[in-house]
């Protein structure tokens, strides 16, 4: 692990001091119900070895700030690529001018917090260039010599250090380091003319030792390896109606997007969710409970303070199949009535905060996977997925599956290609019939898209079986 001194104050060092910065914000929050000034400082690299050579490398650096006044449900918002007195003056003049519809209650500030989720690592710090390079050709060479029919490899690792500071009208200053790494693995195959391609990757809030030693990365070209050989014998999908049983950790992307993004706040606020106005209803089958928690340690969605200076924490959305809670950023939770939970993300400081999932994931039970193959007559046992499409509104998903195979008198057979499962976010949760004892996080690689913004998070499940979902294939 790689430790360095913190960077300076973000303000000092741009020559700007607190007190210059406070009577910037003062005059700009003066009438206003709530807002901030939220500074930020990344640096990232990135490397890709593709087909036997280095094919990109590229470092970045850049910082800026962001100034917020919110009035009522008007959110004024300025930003500059560059913090300086001048810069910070100019934005408070255009952000000001919210505060015309100002709803008179002001905002409680956010409550403090020692929490520590992270070390102060900096992933471009070590290894080094060098020692990255030749990291990923061993990683080349590992895949090739694992098997004979291995005709191209992809290996990539990134990391990101992001300093961000929040700075109140109140005179409160928080501040918090955030690593950020990531390693990818690509592997495609080919037998008699067949190609497949799979890929498999990990990462988190920690220095790249973590995921780099030879275990890790090995387990990431086994895992490529394993799904693309398999789906060189894979038969089209067939389509219908059918059970089907996901598999524990990555599967857990269907419950993020068909059902997480409409716990979020905001849409709540606007009336826009599938589950507006079910609180305290039945949404889902008992023995479901789904949670969103961004303060547990080292996982990628994972925030010592959201992006408005909330602590995150952990937010029980649905227990026993009852609709219990919501994710807020400050806006939403003071126009709901509610307590902020942590969940106030934006991209960068070029973005408005806004109500956003960290880990999110539904709590395991007592079944074993075994269990919900066995009781599956005819069905399909979906282990991977790739890219999916949901309606926020809906709650309607479709969703492709890289990695299935069929279900046939409770037995897996033959793996399938071409699957896709079709659905609507609550009815999935409904036909939640068994929950297994094998729950998973993802291995650390999901972005969360919204409203333009990609923002890092985790996801979690154990085994499931759903009754009834329709199943997409291309069997003729």
């Amino acid at each position: 692990m790689t430790l360095h001194a913190a960077p300076p104050d973000l303000l000092a060092a741009a020559d700007v001091s607190r007190d210059e910065a406070l009577d910037v914000i003062r005059t700009a929050l003066h009438g206003a119900d709530d807002g901030e000034l939220f500074l930020e400082r990344t640096e990232s690299e990135s490397l890709l070895f593709d087909d036997g050579r280095l094919k990109s490398a590229a470092y970045d650096s850049g910082e800026g700030f962001g100034l917020r006044v919110v009035s009522g449900e008007t959110a004024g918002y300025a930003h500059a690529n560059e913090i300086s007195l001048q810069a910070l003056r100019r934005a408070a003049d255009g952000a000001g001018l919210a505060k015309q519809g100002r709803s008179g209650v002001q905002a409680e500030a956010p409550r403090a917090t020692n929490q520590k989720l992270y070390d102060e690592v900096d992933p471009l710090a070590a290894p080094s260039f060098s020692d990255k390079i030749a990291l990923l050709q061993e990683i080349d060479a590992y895949a090739r010599g694992k098997d004979p029919r291995v005709v191209q490899v992809s290996a990539a690792i990134a990391g990101e250090r992001r300093q961000v500071e929040i700075l109140r009208a109140d005179g409160r200053h928080v501040r918090d380091a955030r690593p950020l790494v990531r390693l990818n693995v690509s592997v495609t195959v080919e037998r008699d003319g067949r190609r497949e391609s799979a890929g498999a990757g990990a990462g988190g809030r920690a220095g790249f030792e973590t995921w780099i030693a030879p275990d890790r990365w090995r387990a990431q070209v086994d895992e490529a390896l394993r799904q693309a050989t398999t789906n060189l014998d894979a038969v089209d999908c067939p389509a219908g109606e059918m059970d089907v049983v996901l598999g524990p950790g990555w599967p857990g992307v269907l419950l993020h997007e068909a059902i997480g993004h409409g716990f979020e706040g905001d849409f709540h606020r606007k009336g826009s969710s599938a589950f507006t106005g079910m609180m305290g209803k039945r949404v889902a089958a008992p023995g479901v409970t789904v949670v969103d928690d961004g303060s547990i340690a080292g996982r990628r969605g994972s925030l010592n303070v959201d992006d408005e200076g909330t602590p995150t924490s952990r937010t029980v959305l649905i227990e026993d199949g009852i609709m219990v809670g919501l994710m807020h950023d400050r806006l939403s939770a003071r126009q709901l009535d509610q307590r902020a939970t942590g969940n106030g993300r934006r991209q960068s400081y070029a973005h408005l905060p806004m109500p956003r999932m960290t880990n999110t994931f539904m709590e395991g039970g007592d079944a074993s996977l075994a269990d919900m193959i066995a009781s599956t007559r005819r069905g399909l046992y979906a282990v991977n997925f790739g890219g999916g499409q949901v309606d926020i509104v809906s709650g309607k998903f479709v969703f492709q599956c890289t990695e299935a195979y069929l279900i046939e008198d409770g037995r897996i057979t033959a793996p399938v290609k071409g699957a896709t499962l079709i659905g609507d976010g609550a009815t999935a949760l409904q036909g939640v019939e068994m929950i297994g004892d094998d729950f998973a996080f993802d291995p650390g690689i999901g972005v969360c898209g919204k409203a333009g913004q990609g923002v890092p998070v985790g996801i979690g499940q154990p085994s499931l079986k759903i009754r009834g979902l329709t199943v997409g294939g291309t069997a003729v």
